[in-house]
């Protein structure tokens, strides 16, 4: 035991976590990937962009989550790229991701992935493009309020309502 009370055994260090991404089980990846995010070192950006092309999901789905928890911008590519991953849970954390790091780029991409088949993954492009603003999210905002699922179109309508708070108190 430390005399700060942490338990040396407990800390999870970057380069444990690096070591980790390196092992063969995909869960300890995953939960490495997650861990990095966790701690916000930029030095984890590089080892968590390879990882958006293992082969495990969980893999992709942390990694992905994490890069936009370190606001990593040289990630933007290779998340809008995971937009299109066959598995929901890795397009749900880009797409969730790329609204944490707020990147106007992203806007596009978002737009197009509204057409998602799950309402999960449309879900998060919701919550993004009200992070992010601007007219082209706000009019993508407007259309998704008629999401057939009810959580994504009221989410869609509190983003807008949040996106046009800001203007109307400019009018003030």
């Amino acid at each position: 035991m430390r005399q700060d009370g942490q338990n040396e055994e407990a800390m999870v260090t970057y380069e444990q976590l690096i070591n980790d991404l390196e092992t063969t089980s995909g869960i300890s990846r995953a939960n490495a990937a997650y861990e990095l995010g966790k701690l916000r070192d930029q030095r984890a950006a590089k080892a968590l962009i390879r990882m958006l092309d293992d082969p495990h999901m969980g893999v992709r789905s942390n990694a992905a989550y994490s890069l936009g928890e370190l606001g990593g911008l040289q990630a933007i590519p290779h998340l809008l790229r995971l937009l299109k991953d066959q598995h929901e849970r890795v397009r749900k954390s880009a797409a969730k991701a790329l609204g944490m790091l707020r990147s106007n780029d992203a806007v596009p991409s978002l737009i197009e992935a509204l057409d998602d088949i799950s309402y999960l993954v449309r879900k998060n492009i919701v919550r993004s493009l009200g992070q992010i603003g601007g007219a082209s999210a706000a009019s993508a905002l407007e259309r998704a309020t008629a999401d057939p699922d009810q959580i994504v179109a009221s989410m869609a309508e509190q983003a807008l309502a949040k996106l046009k708070k800001p203007a109307a108190a400019d009018k003030s």
